[in-house]
């Protein structure tokens, strides 16, 4: 089968659209520098993100490719089926618990990013440790995310995967480039606008089919394969709650949600758009379901794909492209096309900006503290390709969509969450408890082993079983080291507390000035009101190893 000639020039016409409104949203940037500093606007959007605007971009950066494709994949697996399919009701509770427990803390105390909240506690070096992590997650996503578009795009239009993955990216990061967070949050109203409109126009396409039996028939019967509802065994019980837990408090560490969060015009603002978004997941998540159970409903030797099934060519991560090629007209194959690579851009370039804005945030700007506004400028733009060629590779080394989303949340909730719950509501959290509590819950997770990336386990825990001579944990061990960091961080930071405070070791070994550390800084916006006393109190704290704050308020006042 040759070149889908209409079928890349449709899609080449929607990159043309996002990128037309990229470079409009650009030109809306520059005009809104006037009114901040440009480090602000090209991270935050200068913090004057409508609540519209707000709904939609938070949404779209959660509905991408690897949760369309993800789900699909999900519900048709053999095995796994529907109750395994949990990424809507997950990402249904990331969103409610951040608008309910996490917004007014970070929006009030106007952070620039999730990690400034370490930097304050932790101290910069001990901080720094925590932004690798969080900005290794942002380049897996983007690579998970630039997965499920390949594939689709391969499948459908036979077009080589690696011009798939390439040009998808470079359109990405193209607009990125040209205008920051402004230029994200406008073409994610285009791409969400797109993305809701075909897949809920594809579902009646592949139902009218009639290859695949009744849906209803297939969810508790074993015809083709097992019922795709699936259930879980009692041994798997720890496994799946794992694995939602992993998804549902995971993402709360994300700089992608809080960037959203950050850059609301107000607590009310950013709250209600995480309420907005987690209702919206759901409804966007059904059309995944559907296909997914239609497939797991469809006699595959009857189709033009022929036998064996797509589960046993081992390309159950295309399902969706695949019923879209195998069970739709061809024009609307199309459209599913240019709906999954809606999802990936809106995902993609949410991860971009995410890294940069951690790294430029951070740690450039705590390396150069006198770095100018142009300087900061030309920072984020190779930060932006940096990121991009980096995640771009990956969807070279493994096929696994969801494999790769459980291994980005993965990083997000067993390194990233205990400490943001820790450095945002516990008073005596610091850099030694960090520590302790960031190698600790590191050194045991690599311990369980992760056959997603080749890890072997270590320390077997009970009711595993191996699997061609790998061991496969059954027990939940990634919530085992959240809470190990989370109980390593509360302890060890009381401890060296009460150590020196009470001078049982002496106040010169406290290399992390546990004596010196501060409580949260007070509203960003009213720091033009502080009095000298108060900023010299700041100031202090920074010299001895926290954050620099006054720098991070010149470049987020409103």
């Amino acid at each position: 089968m040759g070149l889908n000639v209409p079928g890349l020039i449709t899609l080449l016409g929607f990159y043309a659209v996002v990128l037309a409104t990229g470079i409009w949203a650009s030109r809306r940037a520059k005009a809104k520098v006037t009114t901040g500093t440009v480090t602000e606007v090209t991270l935050l959007g200068g913090r004057t993100i409508g609540m519209a605007v707000g709904i939609f971009t938070m949404t779209a950066t959660w509905i991408g490719g690897g949760f369309i494709l993800g789900v699909a994949e999900t519900v048709y697996t053999p095995g796994k089926g529907l109750v395994w399919a949990m990424l809507p009701v997950q990402c249904f509770v990331t969103f409610i618990i951040a608008g309910s427990v996490f917004t007014k803390p970070m929006r009030e105390r106007s952070y620039v990013t999730v990690m400034d909240p370490f930097q304050i506690k932790y101290g910069k070096v001990v901080a720094t440790l925590m932004i690798i992590p969080n900005i290794a997650s942002d380049i897996i996503y983007f690579g998970c995310v630039l997965l499920a578009l390949g594939g689709t795009i391969s499948s459908i239009l036979n077009l080589p995967f690696v011009y798939s993955v390439v040009i998808s990216a470079a359109v990405s990061i193209i607009y990125t480039l040209l205008g920051g967070f402004y230029s994200v949050a406008y073409t994610d109203v285009i791409q969400l606008v797109f993305i809701f409109a075909a897949l809920w126009l594809l579902v009646p396409f592949v139902f009218v089919n009639p290859t695949p039996l009744d849906i209803s028939i297939t969810a508790f019967n074993h015809t083709y394969q097992p019922p795709w509802i699936g259930e879980i065994q009692t041994q798997d019980i720890g496994k799946w709650l794992d694995e939602f837990l992993v998804v549902s408090l995971g993402g709360l560490a994300s700089q992608c949600l809080h960037q959203r969060i950050l850059s609301s015009s107000s607590v009310a603002r950013a709250q209600v758009t995480c309420f907005a978004a987690a209702v919206m997941n759901v409804i966007l998540g059904v059309p995944s379901i559907l296909i997914g159970a239609v497939a797991a409903s469809t006699d595959w030797n009857q189709t033009d794909y022929g036998a064996p099934s797509p589960y046993d060519r081992g390309e159950a991560y295309g399902i969706l492209p695949i019923c879209l090629q195998y069970l739709t007209p061809q024009f609307v194959s199309v459209i599913g096309i240019a709906a999954v690579a809606a999802a990936v851009m809106s995902s993609a370039d949410s991860c971009l900006i995410s890294a940069t804005s951690m790294f430029s945030s951070n740690i450039y700007k705590n390396i150069r503290k006198q770095a100018s506004d142009r300087e900061m400028q030309w920072v984020i733009r190779i930060s932006i390709v940096v990121v991009g060629v980096v995640g771009t590779a990956l969807p070279f080394l493994t096929n696994s969509i969801i494999g790769l989303l459980i291994l980005w949340a993965d990083v997000g909730y067993c390194v990233i969450f205990p400490h943001l719950v820790c450095v945002v509501f516990c008073p005596f959290a610091n850099g030694y408890g960090g520590a302790m509590g960031y190698f600790l819950g590191i050194l045991l997770r690599c311990l369980c082993g992760e056959p997603t990336i080749g890890l072997p386990a270590a320390i077997h825990f009970p009711g595993g079983e191996t699997v061609d001579g790998v061991y496969i944990q059954r027990a939940p061990v990634r919530t085992v080291a959240m809470l190990v960091t989370l109980i390593c961080v509360l302890f060890f930071s009381y401890i060296f507390e009460q150590l020196f405070h009470r001078d049982v070791l002496p106040k010169r070994w406290d290399i992390l000035k546990v004596s010196h550390a501060t409580t949260p800084p007070p509203r960003l916006e009213q720091a033009s009101s502080d009095t000298n006393g108060q900023m010299e109190t700041m100031m202090s704290a920074s010299d001895t190893g926290h954050l620099e704050r006054p720098q991070v308020e010149e470049s987020t006042k409103l």
